[in-house]
C-alpha cells in the first residue's frame, strides 16, 4: 500500500504521519502542494496536521484553494480514500468535501492533551476494527476544533451513520473539550471514503508516548 501525505506550507505532522503509517508497513510520499495530480499508485491521500499557511484568514481556507486540492477532490469523486487529520479535516470541510465548520474553540484557548474518545459508527473502513462505543485514547491539539453544523445537517450526519467519534471521558461519558455540537471529533461523508477528525492518530502509536489506540484506526484504512 501507498500513502500519498499532503504538504502545505505551514504544515507540521506531516513527518509524523509518515512515520505512523511506515511503523504500519505502508510505503509513503509527500505531496506538495503545488502538485496538479495524483499518482496512479496512491492508494490513500492523508492531508496531515500543522497550520496551513500560518492559520491566516481562516484555519485551511487558503489551502483549500491550492492546486493540489483540486487532484484531491477528483481522488474522492472516483472513490478512493482520503483522510484528514486535525487542519486536514479544516481543510476538508473548506473544500466542501465533507460537511460543517470548524470554529475557534469555545473558551478561545488552544488545547493540547490526550482526550478520550468514543466510536459512534464502525460501518466505514477507518473504524471497522473496533466496536461501537469502544473508548479511545488520542491526543487533540487545535485552537479551531469546535465543529459545527445546523439542526438539519447533523440529523443527515447520523441518519447516514456519518458521525465517526465523540469526545469523552474515560468512561464514555460525555465530556467536551472545545465546543463542538453534540461533542462530535469526527465525521465521514456520505459514501464513507473521506474522514475527518481534530484528534491525532498518528501521535498515538507508541506506547512511550502514552497511547497505541492510533494504531487500530490507520490500519482500517490499509
Amino acid at each position: 500500500m501507498k500513502v500519498g501525505i499532503v504538504q502545505f506550507p505551514g504544515t507540521n505532522c506531516e513527518y509524523d504521519t509518515q512515520y505512523a503509517f511506515e511503523k504500519l508497513g505502508a510505503q509513503t510520499a509527500i505531496l506538495w502542494h503545488q502538485e496538479t495530480a495524483i499518482a496512479d499508485d496512491i492508494d490513500l491521500v492523508v492531508i496531515a496536521g500543522g497550520f496551513s499557511y500560518g492559520d491566516y484568514l481562516r484555519s485551511g481556507a487558503i489551502a483549500s484553494k491550492s492546486p493540489i486540492m483540486k487532484a484531491v477532490k477528483a481522488y474522492a469523486e472516483a472513490g478512493k480514500k482520503v483522510l484528514g487529520i486535525c487542519n486536514g479535516f479544516q481543510v476538508l470541510t473548506e473544500t466542501h468535501m465533507l460537511p460543517g465548520a470548524l470554529n475557534r474553540n469555545e473558551h478561545l484557548h488552544f488545547i493540547s492533551k490526550h482526550h478520550h474518545l468514543k466510536v459512534v459508527n464502525n460501518s466505514n473502513d477507518f473504524l471497522c476494527k473496533f466496536e461501537k462505543s469502544d473508548v479511545v485514547n488520542i491526543p487533540i491539539a487545535h485552537h479551531d476544533g469546535n465543529f459545527f453544523i445546523d439542526d438539519a445537517g447533523l440529523k443527515g450526519l447520523y441518519d447516514n451513520e456519518q458521525v465517526l467519534l465523540q469526545y469523552c471521558d474515560k468512561d464514555g461519558a460525555t465530556s467536551n473539550p472545545n465546543g463542538s455540537v453534540d461533542s462530535i471529533a469526527g465525521i465521514c461523508n456520505k459514501a464513507k471514503n473521506v474522514f475527518g477528525l481534530m484528534p491525532h492518530p498518528e501521535r498515538a502509536m507508541e506506547d512511550i508516548l502514552g497511547s497505541t489506540d492510533g494504531i487500530k484506526m490507520l490500519e482500517g484504512l490499509m
